[in-house]
C-alpha cells in the first residue's frame, strides 16, 4: 500500500455515473473528471518552521471532494490512486 509523506493524502476516486440526468449515455470524452473520492491513506502532516506539526483534518475512510485538476495519478496492483496535498481538498462529505 502507499504511505503518503507530510501533508499528502491518497484517494481512491469514485466512478461517476455514465448517464446524464435525462438518461442519455455519455461517451468517456464528454464526461467530467470525477471530483469525489475515498481517503485510503493520510500522511503525518506538515511541520512548520517553528517545529509544530499540523496534522491533516481528514482520516482514512472519509469521502472528500477535491479540486478538479489536482494531484498525481498512480497505478499500483492494477488499481488507480490519486495523491494530492490536503490543501487541494475542498470538503468532507458527511453522510
Amino acid at each position: 500500500m502507499l504511505k503518503p509523506l507530510e501533508n499528502r493524502v491518497v484517494l481512491r476516486v469514485k466512478e461517476e455515473e455514465e448517464k446524464s440526468v435525462g438518461g442519455i449515455v455519455l461517451t468517456s470524452t464528454s464526461q467530467e473528471k470525477p471530483q469525489t473520492a475515498e481517503v485510503v491513506a493520510v500522511g503525518e502532516g506538515k511541520t512548520t518552521n517553528h517545529g509544530t506539526l499540523i496534522s491533516p483534518v481528514v482520516k482514512v475512510g472519509d469521502t472528500v471532494i477535491f479540486e478538479k485538476f489536482a494531484g498525481t495519478t498512480v497505478k499500483m496492483d492494477g488499481e488507480e490512486f490519486l495523491i494530492l496535498k490536503d490543501s487541494d481538498l475542498l470538503a468532507i462529505v458527511e453522510q
